[in-house]
């Protein structure tokens, strides 16, 4: 049984999609967040999952909150951490803390758009196609390897609104599935930017790589 624990900001919506993956060999040791008005909180308490408050208001800098953080996450005796919108930059020993077993979300096909401001840039530039990363932790920022992604195609007449909504669908698809992907342990990082999944299914010419499992 493997142990999580989630980090958010805000709603926690990848947080929610993880939970209700019921993913098997796992289990939500905690949710945590910085924000203590985070509405993902209510969420988490209401599915018996245990939460904490580490508020970045209290603490004189990065480091010093990174460290109480670091503290609390562990005495979950975590085995996997998730960032699931939490909106915070990290430093690099925290990072190093978890390293191999950090994951985040990006809305983005990195390594395009990194940082905030992903579709309205998108959509800026002019691309044809969008899209959502999860991939691991590192001290670059939105730069670790990429464990999966999710395409969405740009339509015509897409607003930031438009082509957010359906980004988040596919970042609720593809979490859980990483997630997953790590539990039965079948992620192995294989250099500064790759990631192997164990027994990957070569599925038809599609959106998502790779693809996602029924």
């Amino acid at each position: 049984m493997k142990n999580i624990v989630i980090l958010i900001s805000g709603r926690g919506s990848n947080m929610e999609a993880i939970v209700r993956a019921a993913i098997p060999g796992s289990r939500i040791a905690a949710v945590m967040s910085n924000r203590p008005d985070a509405a993902g909180l209510g969420f988490a308490a209401s599915h018996g999952i245990a939460t904490a408050v580490v508020d970045h208001k209290a603490f004189p800098d990065r480091a010093s909150f990174d460290t109480e953080l670091a503290r609390v996450i562990d005495s979950h005796a975590p085995d996997l951490v998730v960032l699931a919108g939490f909106m915070r930059v990290l430093t690099a020993d925290f990072v190093r803390h978890y390293e191999g077993r950090l994951l985040n979300i990006h809305p983005s096909l990195l390594p395009s758009f990194p940082g905030l401001h992903t579709h309205q840039r998108a959509l800026e530039a002019g691309v044809r196609v969008h899209g959502t990363t999860v991939h691991f932790v590192t001290a670059e920022l939105d730069c670790g390897p990429i464990v999966v992604q999710a395409v969405v195609p740009v339509q015509e007449g897409d607003d930031e609104s438009a082509l957010a909504a359906r980004v988040l669908v596919q970042e609720h698809r593809i979490y859980p599935q990483a997630v997953r992907w790590f539990v039965e342990d079948r992620l192995t990082i294989t250099g500064p930017n790759h990631v192997r999944v164990a027994a990957e299914q070569a599925g038809p010419t599609g959106w998502t790589v790779p693809p996602v499992e029924a």
